[in-house]
């Protein structure tokens, strides 16, 4: 059975920013280029954009078009790849030609201004986190203290224009305020694009028992993150650390609002298995033993973010 692969978190265009690759040339360095989506037989790969601090507040703008800029110069570089603009680019996958979708991580990087986020919208990016861990003119992060102040009035205008227009809206890195006003605002399904599960590592990235509930009652999909402290508070992991919040989110969600978001090249230390993106496919033979059947093991792998697209762009 040939499944689709689909991850909802990279930083990869990062390196190509600061000089250390190209995405189009196979490399030892970092965990994914294009050459390696295609031997991990990557379907749809989310490619973030974020935005250092130091760039913050004044130089986020010109840093995100720099950065679009950048990743669309890198898929011209090759024959294979295309860009996610619609739900019809989603209709058909041919073997080792990957498709990218653009997001942005955090939403400082739209200036305060709906006219920005639509003219985002207008150059590919399909999908925004709405902060990155602190607040900006929308929302808190998941760093305020202790739950933060939620949406602001702004931000609730963000959510309705992101429906209006198409793109998905990502709730990772939100404060848990922010995440229950995004989904009191939100007309459609949202993602937590690459985060776990905190009742098996309790980080303030990670969604609870009541937050993945809610996200899978409103059809949303929670993509478990790789990063070792995110999985179990420590500097190391294995492949088994993350099929086991994939079982935990399972039980708890649904096998139906379960995914995969990496976030390579944006975490320092990555679980034995899954040392980069070509290695994907081994979650499959683990998820088997793990006692899950073809048909989960295809909605874990990409069916589920893949829908998910289908119903929001």
């Amino acid at each position: 059975m040939r499944y689709l692969i689909a991850d909802s978190h990279c930083d990869s265009i990062l390196d190509v920013a600061s000089g250390k690759r190209s995405l189009a040339e196979e490399t030892n360095t970092g965990h994914l280029d294009f050459p390696r989506m295609m031997k991990g037989q990557i379907a749809l790969q989310f490619m973030a954009l974020f935005i250092e601090q130091h760039y913050r507040p004044h130089g986020v703008l010109m840093r995100t078009l720099e950065l679009i800029d950048l990743i669309k110069n890198e898929i011209n570089k090759v024959d294979y790849i295309d860009l996610v603009l619609n739900k019809n680019d989603l209709n058909e996958f041919v073997s080792n030609k990957p498709k990218i979708l653009l997001a942005i991580e955090g939403g400082e990087a739209i200036c305060g201004s709906l006219g920005v986020l639509r003219c985002f919208f207008n150059l590919g990016i399909r999908s925004m986190t709405l902060t990155w861990n602190y607040r900006n003119e929308i929302a808190d992060g998941c760093g305020e203290e202790p739950f933060g102040q939620g949406l602001s009035k702004f931000g609730q205008e963000v959510v309705r224009e992101m429906n209006r227009l198409g793109m998905l809206i990502d709730v990772s890195h939100l404060s848990e305020k922010s995440f229950w006003d995004v989904l009191k605002y939100t007309e459609q399904p949202v993602i937590a694009s690459h985060s776990c599960c905190k009742a098996l590592s309790d980080h303030k990235r990670n969604l609870s028992n009541e937050q993945m509930k809610a996200l899978a009652e409103m059809g949303g999909v929670l993509a478990i993150n790789f990063y070792p402290p995110f999985l179990n508070l420590t500097d190391e992991a294995t492949i088994e650390d993350v099929v086991n919040h994939i079982t935990y989110a399972s039980e708890i969600m649904g096998v139906e609002h379960v995914g995969l978001g990496s976030d390579f090249d944006g975490i320092e230390t990555v679980p034995t298995g899954l040392e980069n993106i070509e290695y994907l496919p081994r979650l499959i033979d683990t998820l088997e033993n793990k006692g899950f059947s073809s048909e989960e093991i295809a909605k874990i792998m990409g069916n589920n973010i893949i829908g998910l697209l289908k119903r929001v762009l």
